[in-house]
């Protein structure tokens, strides 16, 4: 963003100042009577005239040149301290189940959850943001991206089964810290959301447990459905070696409230910075108030070397 202004804009009260000196304070010189002087006057009223016109034109430039017009460009340097986050999202078949959702109880698990993350993904506009789908097994189903539409078209792609019907948790939690160790973020987020115990992984739980312990990532984990449903023990101990926190939603409406905690506590940080820079043409006016002021001088004390331009000027002052 630029816009033009002057840097001193009271030195235009000279303008004023200069007036108001030649108006009340003449100049004072002996006078002397010459004979037949009227049939100068028309001769000397056109140099007047035109060393006025020098004058005038001099201070007003001389003028706007003490006042510094200047160019003003503002720039804005917007800092993010941007945070990586995986979703690790369950797809297995008793994410088909329905009775999840209080107002459509015909909605199944499955869909409730897209729309969540969705959202959630929505709100995350200085993050970058990836999906791992598990069931059976694990595979990315994006990686780690700033193209929220692109990501959202993603997420509304899955389907449950996709890699079978089974679980496999802990493999789906060892792709995604795979994925964030070769982030550089500052700030690494796993969330992982299942509804089940598991049964599938190759991982043993000891070792995906050391694994999130010796990440830097911070892992929330999202159990759906009841405590018969999940091995909460289990789950609390993995989001604590994650530095993170264990939640239970038991319908749509806490598993809303639940993401929305989250975003609120992993908040990005941006810092803005503006800065100015200053573009002078004070030099402008300064050329033209030097060549009128010396205009000026020179036509005030010319005689016979003048005598055409003078002539010239008497013919547009009195046609």
């Amino acid at each position: 963003m630029s816009h033009y202004s002057f840097e001193f804009p009271y030195a235009f009260l000279l303008i004023v100042l200069f007036w108001l000196c030649f108006k009340k304070c003449p100049s004072k010189s002996l006078a002397i009577y010459l004979p037949y002087i009227h049939l100068l006057i028309g001769k000397k009223r056109v140099k007047s005239r035109l060393l006025d016109i020098f004058k005038w034109f001099g201070i007003i430039a001389l003028t706007i040149a003490l006042a510094s017009p200047v160019k003003v460009e503002i720039y804005n340097n917007i800092k993010k301290d941007a945070r990586d986050i995986m979703l690790i999202l369950d797809s297995s078949k008793s994410m088909l189940d329905r009775g999840f959702d209080i107002n459509n109880p015909k909605k199944d698990k499955f869909s409730v959850v897209v729309d969540v993350i969705s959202k959630f993904v929505k709100d995350r506009e200085n993050d970058r943001v990836g999906l791992v789908n598990f069931s059976s097994s694990a595979f990315i189903a994006s990686p780690l991206t700033f193209d929220k539409a692109y990501l959202e078209y993603i997420i509304n792609k899955q389907r449950v089964g996709l890699v079978g019907s089974r679980t496999a948790i802990y493999d789906a939690l060892l792709q995604a810290i795979y994925i964030l160790e070769d982030s550089d973020a500052k700030t690494k987020i796993a969330i992982l959301l299942t509804d089940g115990i598991d049964n599938m992984s190759t991982t043993k739980y000891k070792e995906i447990k050391n694994a999130v312990a010796n990440s830097k990532l911070k892992l929330y984990i999202v159990g759906i459905g009841g405590f018969d449903d999940l091995n909460v023990p289990k789950l609390k101990e993995l989001a604590q070696s994650g530095r993170g926190k264990f939640f239970l939603a038991t319908d749509s409406s806490t598993l809303e409230k639940i993401y929305k905690e989250i975003d609120k506590s992993e908040t990005s940080k941006i810092k803005g910075e503006s800065y100015k820079t200053y573009t002078y043409y004070y030099y402008f006016p300064l050329i033209f108030a030097i060549i009128f002021l010396l205009l000026f001088v020179y036509f005030k004390s010319a005689k016979g070397v003048a005598k055409w331009v003078l002539k010239t000027f008497h013919f547009y002052f009195y046609c």
